[in-house]
């Protein structure tokens, strides 16, 4: 059989998922890029199709780009967060052998079986005024007077990070796993302590894993909209809110699809730029 003969077999087994991509991914973001155009009739809120820039200039309002940048900063501090615990975590299941590790990594996957919104209510059970962390901090006698984190932004932080800590110890415990233990017992050899081995040795070999943990979290937490909800309370919108709010409330589909199409091409940037960088950086290497 020639090549030529086997390449529509090829084109053919690459039909369902295009079809797939095509009909889930690409038609809905197509949908939202028309609707950014279109206009809303005051009289009864029908959305028209049309060309209408302004609603851009609309999303560039400071109380939009208010809640970019808050989400921005809480996306960036929950990353980070999850980065510094994570990584002795990852670093914990890869030292680990046989049974132990096993046991671990199911600890590390088991939460992600539970739903998530089920998983928000149970942090917010734990951050609630009269809750368990409250209580045991009052009985050290840390909090006197009780605890109230619920409803604020630091809620929304700690629950983005419980919420996605699992999906950045995963690649970390992948890339820490793959680093060769002769590579360790050479920089032992050559004289490099615990603390040396794992800042110049063990954390440049696991770049790719922090990058790709950084990507997987990051990029959720930027549009999150059930934990700023749950444990927000309201208080702290963050841009998935915004956007949910002009759908669901304003009926303002038009300036809803113009902030989606905004966020989802500052994310693309990003990515493209850090894959630009990252490439470099490997290519230098």
């Amino acid at each position: 059989m020639t090549r030529g003969s086997r390449r529509p077999g090829r084109l053919l087994l690459v039909v369902p998922s295009a079809a797939f991509t095509s009909l889930f991914f690409v038609a809905p973001l197509a949908l939202l890029l028309v609707l950014s155009f279109g206009k809303v009739d005051l009289a009864d809120y029908r959305t028209y199709v049309g060309w209408n820039p302004s609603n851009y200039a609309r999303a560039l309002d400071p109380l939009y780009l208010q809640s970019i940048l808050r989400s921005l900063a809480m996306s960036a501090t929950s990353t980070l967060a999850c980065l510094v615990i994570g990584f002795p975590v990852a670093l914990t299941l890869s030292r680990a052998s046989g049974h132990r590790q096993r046991v671990l990594l199911a600890a590390v996957i088991i939460p992600l079986w539970t739903g998530f919104i089920v998983r928000t209510y149970a942090v917010a059970g734990v951050l609630a005024d009269h809750g368990p962390l409250s209580q045991a901090l009052g009985l050290l006698g840390l909090t006197p007077d009780g605890l109230s984190l619920l409803h604020t932004p630091a809620a929304v932080v700690i629950g983005m990070v419980y919420a996605y800590l699992p999906l950045m110890v995963l690649p970390l415990f992948v890339a820490l796993e793959r680093i060769e233990p002769a590579q360790l017992l050479a920089a032992s050899d050559l004289g490099a302590g615990p603390w040396s081995r794992l800042r110049r040795v063990e954390i440049p070999l696991a770049a790719p894993g922090i990058l790709a943990g950084s990507l997987l979290v990051s990029i959720p937490m930027l549009g999150e909209y059930v934990v700023p909800t749950v444990l927000g309370g309201g208080k702290t919108l963050m841009y998935g809110n915004v956007i949910a709010y002009q759908f669901q409330e304003a009926g303002d589909y038009p300036l809803g699809s113009a902030l989606t199409v905004m966020m989802t091409t500052l994310v693309t940037v990003s990515l493209l730029v850090v894959r630009r960088v990252s490439v470099r950086s490997g290519g230098a290497a």
